[in-house]
């Protein structure tokens, strides 16, 4: 089930080995049934939406989440995204905004649909990348962590100048073998309302990714909705 969802020629290259795996085989009998039982967000055809919109050869930088919101409506296979509509937004998005207002004075508080920063080369990868509706986590430990330690295994060592943002402990564990040679690392508290005041505000995550990529000759991202 799981290859037939991956759309994108550009990542299947480096996933031909990976799909053959036991925790694959067993990932894959895993979320048949709960597609078939429960209530499972993304729909199924979003579960790569990540990877189906920012294919390897145009990706430029990751920000990398847990797990998808657990809310109906909300998830849509792009970390800290939600679907056209959704009011309010999540507080973490929320505080992603305050951070990019205060950063590059942009307002994008009319849409919690990040697909347009996806589509200019930024992935948007959770770490888990479906969740059970109403039960945050109920998908960890099933096999998402070692396929997404295998995308960015993969990013790490076919891309240079990539810049890799952790927001929080979990992201930085997570991200912790990335190169920072030759990719930048921004590590900054997570945008929760928990942590938000610990160091994410103030932080600046967006001009310095343009920075980078502009010191790099590549364009910036338009972070514009």
């Amino acid at each position: 089930m799981i290859k037939e969802l991956l759309k994108s020629d550009s990542w299947h290259n480096f996933l031909e080995d990976e799909w053959q795996k036991p925790y694959i085989k067993e990932l894959d009998s895993f979320l048949e049934f709960e597609f078939n039982n429960k209530s499972i967000l993304p729909k199924k055809e979003n579960i790569f939406e990540s990877l189906n919109t920012t294919p390897l050869d145009t990706l430029k930088v990751v920000i990398l989440g847990q797990d998808p919101y657990p809310t109906k409506g909300h998830a849509h296979g792009l970390s800290f995204s939600v679907l056209d509509g959704v009011n309010p937004l999540p507080k973490s998005l929320q505080n992603i905004y305050k951070e990019l207002y205060s950063d590059l004075h942009i307002d994008n508080s009319h849409s919690g649909c990040l697909k347009p920063w996806a589509k200019q080369g930024v992935l948007l990868l959770n770490s888990v990348l479906s969740v059970e509706e109403g039960k945050a986590n109920s998908h960890k430990d099933k096999g998402w962590e070692i396929f997404t330690d295998r995308i960015i295994d993969i990013i790490n060592r076919e891309k240079d100048g990539v810049v890799f943002v952790l927001w929080g402990k979990y992201a930085q564990k997570k991200g912790k073998n990335i190169d920072s040679k030759r990719h930048l690392i921004i590590n900054d508290p997570h945008p929760s309302p928990l942590s938000a005041y610990r160091g994410f505000f103030g932080s600046k995550p967006f001009s310095k990714i343009n920075s980078y990529l502009i010191k790099n000759s590549r364009s910036p991202i338009d972070w514009q909705l």
